[in-house]
């Protein structure tokens, strides 16, 4: 197996850097400590998705008898809810008003480190999917320990991301963030469509029927 192949596909898929405005969007109403909770969780996220799909990921898939198809529509319909909330410039996550301020913000913070940060923004059907693939192909427990090693470069290059969005912030102030939220809300909304298209397709093969176009 090509060891560098997957490592370069990965990189492509995840694309850490293109995450950064959602990421700033999402964590918009958190505070210095609960957005750097956040980026840890999500790079230790990205990595333990990463390792766990070259490991085991098809067999877990098959034991709770899901398919990718269906991680798919799932995967949509959570980008869709959280592009709803960034369309109105609001944190995806809110928390009641007796809930201590400190603890929701940390909580949220958390929440949104794995869904939709990681999953399925970062680490979705097709990182996953792309693991499976390569798990494979393996023939050695070297080449696993590869795969494996593969979530720690992911999990690094999310974190140094994640880490400069904060000067991506300072310079853009309140107003730009709000601006740019509303903005990748509304790609977020497109991305989950396609997610959900997708997934219904497979799910559904009539739905590609020409006589239904």
């Amino acid at each position: 197996m090509d060891l560098l192949k997957p490592l370069i596909a990965l990189l492509a898929i995840v694309n850490p850097i293109g995450a950064v405005p959602f990421f700033l969007a999402l964590t918009q109403g958190l505070t210095p400590e609960a957005r750097r909770r956040t980026m840890r969780v999500s790079a230790f996220s990205a990595f333990c998705v990463i390792a766990v799909s070259g490991l085991a990921g098809l067999k877990i898939i098959e034991f709770f008898g899901i398919s990718i198809a269906s991680f798919q529509v799932g995967g949509g319909v959570l980008l869709l809810i959280s592009s709803l909330h960034m369309l109105n410039a609001q944190p995806a996550e809110s928390r009641p008003d007796d809930v201590d301020e400190g603890h929701a913000k940390a909580d949220a913070g958390d929440s949104i480190a794995v869904v939709p940060l990681t999953i399925p923004l970062l680490t979705g059907p097709a990182t996953i999917s792309t693991m499976v693939i390569y798990a494979e192909k393996t023939r050695s427990l070297l080449e696993h320990a590869v795969l494996v090693g593969y979530g720690v470069v992911i999990g690094a290059a999310t974190f140094v991301a994640f880490l400069a969005a904060g000067r991506i912030a300072r310079v853009l102030g309140r107003t730009g963030i709000n601006v740019m939220t509303r903005l990748m809300g509304l790609i977020l909304a497109a991305m989950a469509v396609e997610l959900l298209a997708d997934g219904m397709t497979k799910l559904f093969p009539i739905l590609a029927s020409p006589a239904l176009r």
